[in-house]
């Protein structure tokens, strides 16, 4: 195995937050998604390693950091010096508000609501977090319904726009497209009939 770079150890990052999802969506015991975390943990303590020998960050710059960026987008949890406010917003739409806001004036340079979504998260999640972006920036797109669209797919961008539909169906239903598809894969390897999908 060559010298360890940050590109290299990317794929190991990847897979280790994958198996933390997988051990909380299977039900996995409390153990096993205490190992998961801590092997997480260690990519991350790699990392910080990897600028530390180059003199650029250390790993309690990173708690550091993070410390910070959380006080600072969630004024409605901490005053500027960290102490807990004494009152909280009532509603989850006044936090989003708030955070939407804290993070728009980090980054008043971003031209789209769509701009710092990664490029690497699956399409299903991709979608699902640009949709939900369009909504808060207060975007609608007058979209057809997957069901409409199933029956006449013939290219791959036809098929593309049908799972962007799924998508926004299953968003608006409170559903998680990338993990509903995780699950149904799961029960698929495992032999599973859809119908004993929860819910179904």
């Amino acid at each position: 195995m060559g010298a360890l770079t940050h590109e290299s150890l990317v794929e190991y990052l990847l897979e280790e937050a994958y198996e933390v999802a997988e051990t909380i969506e299977t039900g996995a015991d409390e153990a096993e998604l205490k190992g998961e975390l801590g092997d997480v943990l260690l990519q991350v303590v790699l990392h910080a390693r990897l600028a530390q020998e180059r003199g650029v960050f250390g790993f309690g710059d990173v708690a550091r950091g993070l410390t910070e960026k959380m006080i600072r987008r969630n004024p409605h949890v901490f005053r500027p010096d960290g102490s807990l406010q004494d009152s909280f917003p009532a509603t989850v739409e006044e936090i989003v508000l708030k955070w939407d806001a804290v993070k728009k004036a980090e980054s008043p340079q971003r031209s789209t609501p769509f701009e710092g979504i990664p490029v690497a998260l699956p399409a299903l999640a991709q979608a699902q977090k640009t949709l939900d972006r369009a909504e808060r920036a207060g975007l609608q797109a007058t979209e057809k319904p997957a069901v409409e669209l199933a029956g006449s797919i013939e290219t791959e961008a036809e098929l593309g726009e049908l799972l962007l539909a799924v998508v926004r169906s299953a968003r608006s239903r409170g559903f998680d497209a990338e993990r509903a598809l995780r699950g149904a894969v799961r029960r698929y390897q495992n032999g599973q009939p859809e119908t004993s999908a929860p819910g179904s």
